[in-house]
């Protein structure tokens, strides 16, 4: 999978001849430029919504988007920073929907988890799926709930900064401020983050008494975890780190940086039915219409 966030030239000049041809009307040069970049919006659109489902709907909105005004990119700037700006600003303003619209502050959020009993695996022949696979679910899940406590514009720029590892340089293009500004934003999210983990996870501090195994009948009993439809513990998958590989980042001013690497560790989510989601977005009016496509 091409990763957009790579400082390639060859990936810049991919994206430019595509750009031309589906300009020109080319349907099949549309479908991969948004192959290209789908997922990635997608997998940041997650991280701001939690739900997969709402997430969809925020990719393709992001997509028509940047379909729909495609005819105004001149290539006065990276065919990336150009898209993955419509996708921060239109993440930064749009209505508040499924979960995030939950009262999701850290002290709230510690006593839900605080508040969820503690208890023993579920029997394996009482849940469709492997036990451990519930698990991690219920990780994956209460890990992705803690970033809908930070505010809107630190969730994104951790997600872009912290979790795709984006450079200071591309991070600061897309939201339009200066390196130094997101490398500050970037630092506060952190901190805000790494001290609520570091005060209530034992998977950054194992003198914490939470354990994922200890919760997971819980989360499942309170409804956060379905047995029967698992939102990120899809099996088979790649990892963020996996698939963000080239742009890892390094950034020294926590001295415990294993909480980061929980995040690298999530699955780099696949949005359900690609095909489906190009014939929805290429068969809308405005879509078709403002590249007349053949």
């Amino acid at each position: 999978m091409p990763n957009p966030f790579s400082e390639s030239v060859g990936d810049d000049r991919e994206d430019i001849k595509l750009v031309g041809q589906a300009q020109a009307g080319d349907r099949e040069a549309l479908e991969r430029l948004i192959l290209r970049h789908q997922a990635w919006i997608y997998n940041i659109a997650v991280r701001m919504v939690f739900q997969p489902q709402d997430a969809e709907e925020v990719t393709q909105e992001v997509l028509v988007k940047a379909v729909t005004r495609l005819s105004t990119f001149q290539g006065e700037s990276k065919f990336r920073t150009w898209l993955y700006r419509i996708a921060s600003n239109h993440v930064l303003n749009m209505r508040r929907r499924g979960a995030e619209a939950g009262n999701y502050t850290f002290p709230a959020y510690a006593a839900a988890i605080n508040g969820t009993p503690d208890a023993e695996l579920p029997d394996p022949k009482s849940v469709p799926v492997d036990v451990p696979m519930l698990v991690e679910e219920t990780k994956l899940a209460c890990t992705a709930g803690m970033l809908l406590c930070l505010d809107r514009k630190q969730r994104l720029i951790f997600t872009l900064g912290e979790i795709i590892g984006v450079s200071d340089t591309v991070g600061s293009d897309i939201l339009e401020m200066t390196a130094a500004n997101f490398r500050q934003c970037l630092a506060r999210a952190r901190r805000d983050l790494y001290q609520f983990m570091n005060n209530q996870c034992s998977l950054v501090n194992a003198s914490n008494p939470c354990r994922c195994p200890k919760k997971t009948k819980g989360f499942i009993d309170g409804g956060h975890v379905d047995p029967n439809r698992l939102l990120f513990a899809t099996g088979h998958f790649q990892r963020i780190k996996e698939v963000a590989f080239e742009t890892a980042r390094e950034i020294d001013d926590l001295a415990d940086r294993s909480y980061a690497a929980i995040y690298r560790e999530h699955p780099f989510l696949e949005p359900t039915d690609q095909a489906e989601w190009l014939r929805r977005i290429l068969n809308q009016p405005e879509v078709r219409t403002a590249l007349h496509l053949n």
